[in-house]
């Protein structure tokens, strides 16, 4: 055990994840190619402290933008250029009507256009649009059918999908 490592187990437990994710912010800022931060299990080991110590500390990571966890436990370094939109793709897709300026009967953008612009799945997109059809905003598609817009939804509305 270092002497950081010996200094993080002596401060008081409450400000000791804030020192963890200081130690892992300096390293990420060291190496740009750190892309996957170590586990929990890993950092609990190295520096002497609980699970949950780790993950007070990842969360701290988390708001600062710094990290984000991905499936199967692990935490991801988010770069300036990688943040990822976690809202719902319904929310997003509601969102489209505006951003794009559409008006009450323009035409939605298609299924396959909406799988590119977002990076998802047609079944994905899919279930986002019945959302969008079952609170009014769209109308009905179906093979060979275009949406059209029905209705602009306002911001309150667009986060209750």
């Amino acid at each position: 055990m270092d002497g950081e490592d010996l200094a993080l187990q002596q401060v008081n437990p409450r400000g000791t994840f804030q020192k963890i994710a200081d130690v892992l912010k300096t390293q990420i800022e060291a190496d740009p190619k750190m892309a996957e931060l170590p586990s929990a299990a890993e950092l609990g080991r190295d520096h002497g402290v609980s699970r949950g110590v780790v993950l007070r500390a990842f969360a701290v990571l988390r708001s600062e933008g710094v990290a984000e966890p991905v499936p199967g436990g692990r935490w991801r370094v988010v770069r300036g250029s990688q943040r990822t939109d976690r809202r719902p793709l319904a929310e997003r897709l509601a969102e489209v009507i505006t951003d794009d300026g559409l008006e009450v009967g323009a035409t939605f953008p298609s299924a396959s256009a909406l799988c590119d612009r977002f990076s998802v799945s047609r079944p994905t997109v899919t279930k986002a649009l019945e959302k969008l059809e079952a609170a009014g905003w769209l109308s009905e598609g179906g093979q060979g059918k275009l949406r059209t817009v029905r209705a602009l939804p306002n911001r309150e509305e667009r986060s209750s999908l």
